[in-house]
C-alpha cells in the first residue's frame, strides 16, 4: 500500500499496527550499532596471521639497500608503492606512503596548502576567501577537514550518483576562491555509486580559475567489491595526462578495511610538482614512516593478486549482510512509496532517502529502540541535509543476525515517521 494514497482513517489504523511493532522492539532492550563503516571482528580475524609475517629472522634490508629498522625511505617500500600505484591508477614514483590513516594524509595535504600553498600560489590561509566543493551526500569526515581549516563548503548535488558536473564546471571556471573538490569515485560514501567514464573525463578536463585547485580523489573502496561483476573506474591520471592537468588530482588509498584499520598502511599520489611540495612539508614531521609495518603487509600479501584474493574473503562475510539490508528494505518499504535506496556493487554503505522531512525522526526512533545510526544530515556540508531525508546505513560491523534485527527496526521507524508526518499534514 502506498501511504500517500491512504485516507486519514486508514493512516490511523496503519499507525496503530506499526506502533505495536515498534513497541515490541523497544521492549527487547536492543543495543545495536550500524553508525560507522567498520569492519566486523570476523573481517579483522582474516588478517591475524599477518602478525607472524615479520619475525626476528626476517630480511629487513630493502631492495634499495636501506635498513627498514632505521630512519629514512620517506616515500616507503618500493614494492608496496607499486601495489598502491596499481590500485590508485598512478605512477609508482609518485606514490608516498604514510601511516595507517589516509584521512591523516588528507588532513596533512590540506594543512600544507594552508601554510605553504601549491603551484607557487599564496598559502590558502593568506587568501581572502577559500571555498571547497562538497558533492553530497558525501563523506562527513572529508567535509569536516575543510570546515576545520575555515573553508566555505559548497554543496554540489549528486545527480544519479555522480557530482553535478555542469555546476562543478561552471563554479570552478568562474571562481578562483574555489580551491578543490572532494571525491569518492568508486563505491562512493554513502551512495555506493561509481563515477562514469564521462564524469571522470570531465573532471580531468576542468579549467579552474584557481591555479592551486585540487581534486581530492579518495579511492577508499577501489577493491571492495560485493559482486562478481564489479564496477570499473576510468583512470583519472591517464585522462589528466591527455588534458595537461596532472597537477590537479591528488589520490588516496589505504589498507584500513583490507588488513587492520588501526594498523594498516595508507598512501597518496599526485603530480610531480605537487609531490615535491608535499614531500618538503612532510620532511619536517618525520624522518620516515613505519617501514616494518609496510614490510609486514608486503610479506603477507606479496603482490596485487594476493590482496585481491584476500578481498574475496571479505566479500564472503559482508555481501550476505548487504543482501539482508536490501531484501528487508524491499519487503518492508518497497510498496509504501516512502523511501528509496541504493543497491551498490561494492563499498561499505547503503544510502536511504526516507520521506522528506523525516530523517532526523527516523534516526531518533531507531536510537530509542536501541539501534544507533549515523546522524541525519551527516553526509552534507555542516551536517545540514536540505531535505532532511538522507540516512547512511552501514551493514558491515553487526553480525548477520544483528543486522536482520537492526534493519527491521530501521524499516519500522521509517514507516512510523512517515505516518506521523502524513497524519500531521492531514490534520492541517
Amino acid at each position: 500500500m502506498e501511504y500517500n494514497l491512504l485516507s486519514r482513517q486508514e493512516l490511523e489504523l496503519e499507525k496503530q499496527e506499526v506502533q505495536k511493532e515498534y513497541d515490541a522492539y523497544m521492549a527487547q532492550g536492543l543495543k545495536l550499532n550500524m553508525a560507522r563503516g567498520k569492519p566486523s571482528p570476523e573481517q579483522l580475524d582474516l588478517t591475524m596471521d599477518m602478525l607472524n609475517a615479520l619475525t626476528a629472522d626476517s630480511n629487513v634490508i630493502a631492495s634499495t639497500g636501506d635498513d627498514l629498522r632505521n630512519y629514512g625511505m620517506p616515500d616507503g617500500l618500493p614494492g608496496l608503492r607499486a601495489i598502491f600505484a596499481e590500485f590508485m591508477q598512478v605512477k609508482p614514483e609518485n606514490v608516498i606512503i604514510g601511516g595507517n590513516s589516509s584521512l591523516n594524509l588528507m588532513f596533512d595535504f590540506i594543512s600544507c596548502g594552508m601554510t605553504h600553498g601549491y603551484s607557487g600560489c599564496t598559502p590558502w590561509s593568506k587568501q581572502d576567501q577559500i571555498k571547497f566543493l562538497c558533492p553530497s551526500p558525501g563523506y562527513d569526515r572529508h567535509f569536516a577537514i575543510t570546515e576545520h581549516f575555515g573553508f566555505e563548503l559548497i554543496l554540489v548535488p549528486m545527480v544519479d550518483g555522480e557530482p553535478d558536473m555542469d555546476m562543478v564546471e561552471r563554479l570552478v571556471a568562474q571562481d578562483a576562491s574555489i580551491k578543490g573538490m572532494w571525491c569518492v569515485p568508486k563505491y562512493s560514501n554513502p551512495l555506493g555509486t561509481t563515477y562514469s567514464d564521462e564524469v571522470v573525463r570531465r573532471i580531468a578536463a576542468l579549467k579552474p580559475a584557481a591555479p592551486d585547485f585540487k581534486v581530492m580523489w579518495d579511492n577508499a573502496y577501489c577493491i571492495h567489491d560485493l559482486t562478481d561483476t564489479p564496477d570499473q573506474l576510468l583512470d583519472l591520471y591517464a585522462e589528466c595526462e591527455k588534458t595537461g592537468n596532472t597537477e590537479i588530482p591528488v589520490f588516496f588509498c589505504s589498507t584500513s578495511k583490507i588488513s587492520f584499520p588501526g594498523a594498516g598502511v595508507a598512501a597518496m599520489a599526485a603530480g610531480e610538482k605537487t609531490c615535491q611540495t608535499f614531500r618538503k612539508h612532510q620532511s619536517f614531521q618525520t624522518i620516515g614512516p613505519d617501514k616494518l609495518n609496510q614490510l609486514r603487509h608486503l610479506n603477507y600479501f606479496k603482490n596485487v593478486d594476493g590482496i585481491l584474493e584476500h578481498m574475496k574473503k571479505h566479500k564472503e562475510i559482508i555481501a550476505p549482510k548487504f543482501q539482508v539490508v536490501l531484501d528487508t528494505l524491499r519487503a518492508e518499504l518497497g510498496d509504501k512509496n516512502i523511501a528509496s535506496w541504493t543497491e551498490p556493487n561494492g563499498g561499505y554503505f547503503v544510502s536511504v532517502d526516507v520521506m522528506e522531512g523525516c530523517a532526523k525522526r527516523v534516526v531518533e526512533l531507531c536510537k530509542q529502540a536501541g539501534v544507533v545510526l549515523t546522524g541525519a544530515g551527516a553526509a552534507f556540508p555542516y551536517g545540514k541535509d536540505p531535505k532532511n531525508s538522507n540516512i547512511r546505513v552501514a551493514p558491515t560491523f553487526p553480525s548477520l543476525e544483528e543486522m536482520r534485527t537492526a534493519v527491521a527496526v530501521f524499516c519500522v521507524s521509517t514507516r512510523l515517521a512517515a505516518l506521523e508526518k502524513l497524519l500531521g499534514a492531514s490534520a492541517e
